[in-house]
């Protein structure tokens, strides 16, 4: 019985001791430190755990990095209740393993060293014209024959607001006029269709149906081929000639889906009007541009985090006539910032903002930092971030950090802004 009562008094010891230090603030401060970190050549980090206690620290690669000045061919064992200097010497991959007393492990850093990156910040007010691949179905409808009978042809063959029709009987679909051009010259045995879902793609039949109105046949569903809008220019990477814009991806007005690209252009905007956002009703630059304007680039790609192209050799004027260093998420920190924008005739200016809060993350997110408009200026014009400012690139302390990408609906002057290293990813993906 006594022994009883002592495994359980130990258990309950070893569990609260668990908790405890699970939870204390030693712990939280590896445990939030992230887990990949990216330099670039010649740059340093200061990391700061405030442990009490020395850990030795390992590399599979000791030519990378330096720690405090040495080598860790030289010095593995460091105090950590001191800021711990992270210098990056030269191009690679290292992984660092953090081991209290010698042997057990408490932390595992990797650090990818890369050559320095510059860019050109946009902030241009641009004209977005985009053409689906495919015909994109915006709603479902009822046809009604000449007896009156009503059919549901999309529907009962499964098809839903969202989906995309790629193929007709394993004809590529060109744009919504080709897709019913197909309906009517193969309307009498029905149509075999390819259809996008998302990342799935399925194939279903569907039976047309003659409209009383017209006599054409019908597939019963509202579809779309196309979308225009106006937004901001983010960055132009003069080594490789691509451009990234608006910081989050173009959807449909109707269905809220990513709308699939064909092609597409980004072409120079002229702003004309402002609608100021105000709490609970956000405002909106009213540009306007024509296909017949100075067309800048070709859009290859919409995404979650932006949209993505190659810029055309008739490049704009930028803010700043060299290229600017990015800044990587580790490094940016609450305090002031800048962001670029069009919001009048007088082109692109820079506006005071806060960086409020930076969300640490380990994977793409359109709201990877709060910020908060506080030039009065803009504030006076706009009432804070509205609609086709999305894309304007935010610098800190003469570094690219990101671009605004949301603003807060029942406070306009706040927002949410998307990491440079995010949108930078995306458009390394198109050029591979």
């Amino acid at each position: 019985m006594k022994r009883q009562l002592v495994k359980k008094a130990l258990g309950i010891f070893l569990a609260l001791t668990f908790l405890v230090l699970n939870y204390s603030s030693y712990v939280q401060n590896i445990k939030t430190f992230p887990s990949e970190l990216k330099l670039f050549e010649g740059d340093s980090k200061i990391i700061n755990f405030h442990l009490p206690f020395q850990v030795k620290i390992e590399s599979d690669d000791v030519n990378v990095l330096k720690l405090n000045g040495n080598s860790l061919k030289d010095q593995q064992v460091y105090s950590m209740d001191q800021p711990l200097s992270l210098q990056s010497v030269e191009q690679g991959d290292a992984s660092l393993y953090l081991k209290l007393f010698g042997f057990i492990p408490i932390k595992q850093i990797k650090v990818k060293v890369e050559p320095p990156k510059k860019l050109y910040p946009g902030g241009h007010s641009i004209g977005v014209s985009l053409y689906t691949r495919g015909a994109l179905v915006v709603g479902t409808a009822e046809v009604v024959d000449d007896k009156g009978v009503v059919h549901y042809p999309a529907m009962d063959a499964g098809i839903i607001p969202g989906d995309v029709i790629e193929r007709v009987n394993g004809i590529p679909i060109k744009n919504a006029a080709h897709l019913a051009e197909l309906v009517n010259k193969q309307k009498e045995k029905g149509l075999d269709l390819e259809v996008r879902r998302g990342q799935f793609l399925f194939e279903t039949h569907i039976v047309p149906a003659q409209d009383k109105h017209d006599s054409k046949y019908r597939l019963g569903m509202w579809v779309r081929d196309s979308t225009a809008g106006v937004g901001t220019l983010t960055f132009y990477d003069p080594d490789t000639g691509s451009f990234g814009a608006l910081g989050h991806a173009i959807t449909d007005v109707d269905t809220g889906s990513l709308l699939p690209v064909k092609d597409g252009e980004i072409m120079e905007s002229r702003i004309i009007d402002v609608k100021q956002g105000k709490k609970g009703s956000p405002g909106e630059l009213k540009g306007v541009f024509t296909e017949k304007q100075n067309v800048i680039g070709s859009i290859l790609k919409n995404t979650q985090h932006g949209i993505y192209g190659k810029m055309h050799k008739n490049i704009p004027d930028f803010y700043f006539s060299e290229p600017i260093p990015i800044c990587y998420q580790h490094d940016i920190k609450p305090g002031p910032a800048l962001i670029l924008s069009t919001v009048d005739e007088e082109g692109i200016k820079a506006f005071s903002i806060e960086i409020l809060k930076v969300n640490r993350q380990s994977e793409p997110n359109s709201k990877g930092m709060i910020i908060q408009i506080t030039d009065p200026e803009l504030l006076k014009r706009t009432g804070g971030i509205v609609q086709g400012m999305s894309g304007s690139p935010i610098i800190q302390d003469g570094k690219l950090v990101g671009a605004v990408t949301h603003v807060f609906v029942n406070d306009p002057r706040k927002g949410y802004g998307i990491f440079i290293e995010w949108m930078l990813e995306e458009a390394d993906k198109m050029i591979d």
